[in-house]
């Protein structure tokens, strides 16, 4: 394994940010408050930064935007953090994606889970190939969501591929989790708990050692809290965290996570760091929660 990927691994074992991607009054990307949003984070300790994530609105964003959005973070990184650029959609437009990515620095790149209502084993192995052998310098990270899907066809994928070297695993499932690593092989991968600290605790039992974060555009400091209990192997502390942040998670995940996005721009707006408007399907916060949202936000000051 070369020095590049021993680096990006560290990186994933981190606190992997994902970013929102702040509008304008007019509908574009404020691209000032996008900026001043990642220094936020960087300044805070955050080391990895993954644009073009769901919570940064990867499918609602154009081509042009995600070259934006991936440009801004590489640029505002700047070597003070890893920068883990989220590619999808087909196949040419994923690869475009992770070519760009490898122009401007990026070392690696997640690959969005394919949205398709027809996706067989062997052809989400093929879309991750093609994907990972067109960028054979960066370090892939394959983000699943399909609970169906075998370690096994993981397994397969790094054999053609040794640049796939860590995992986005967001089923709602621990135990699937267990059972997925071990027979893709816990040790070759760095298993990144994909569905934030929530799940964070018990992933980690299971042999996560990252975790993603929205919260962390919000509130830094809790995140880092909760990686840095994980890591000591205090769980009452890191579940000390997990019952702070406990209501703020569970309005994200109501109604199947439809105000997951919304939630955490409300919440920016309460401290006027960007506004809080998404693009549809989302929708902004109903006016009888925004308050709720406000009330946990100041409460983690105190």
């Amino acid at each position: 394994m070369t020095a590049t990927f021993e680096t990006s691994r560290a990186a994933l074992a981190e606190v992997v940010a994902i970013p929102v991607t702040p509008f304008a009054e007019d509908g574009t990307i404020d691209r000032d408050a996008h900026r001043a949003l990642l220094r936020r984070l960087i300044d805070a300790g955050v080391r990895t930064l993954t644009p073009n994530g769901n919570t940064g609105e990867f499918y609602a964003l154009t081509p042009e935007e995600r070259r934006t959005v991936t440009e801004s973070t590489v640029e505002e990184a700047a070597g003070r953090a890893a920068v883990l650029v989220g590619v999808g959609h087909d196949v040419p437009t994923a690869v475009a994606s992770a070519r760009h990515a490898r122009a401007l620095g990026a070392p690696m790149v997640m690959v969005h889970q394919p949205v398709h209502p027809y996706v067989s084993q062997r052809g989400w192995v093929a879309y991750h190939r093609a994907v990972a052998a067109s960028v054979p310098e960066l370090g892939v990270v394959p983000y699943i969501r399909d609970p169906a899907l075998a370690g096994a066809r993981l397994a397969e994928l790094a054999d053609a591929c040794p640049n796939v070297i860590g995992v986005k695993y967001a089923v709602p499932d621990a135990a699937r989790f267990a059972s997925f690593a071990r027979d893709a092989g816990l040790d070759r991968f760095v298993w990144v708990a994909g569905l934030a600290e929530p799940y964070a605790p018990s992933y980690f039992s299971a042999g996560a050692t990252g975790f993603t974060s929205g919260l962390v555009n919000v509130a830094p400091a809790l995140s880092l809290d909760m990686i840095g209990a994980l890591r000591r192997g205090d769980h009452p502390a890191a579940m000390k965290v997990w019952e702070r942040i406990r209501r703020f998670e569970e309005l994200r995940a109501a109604d199947a996570s439809a105000n997951n996005v919304a939630v955490v721009k409300e919440a920016l707006a309460s401290l006027g760091l960007c506004r809080r408007d998404v693009r549809p399907p989302s929708a902004p916060l109903p006016e009888s929660e925004r308050s709720e949202v406000a009330a946990l936000v100041a409460g983690w000051a105190r």
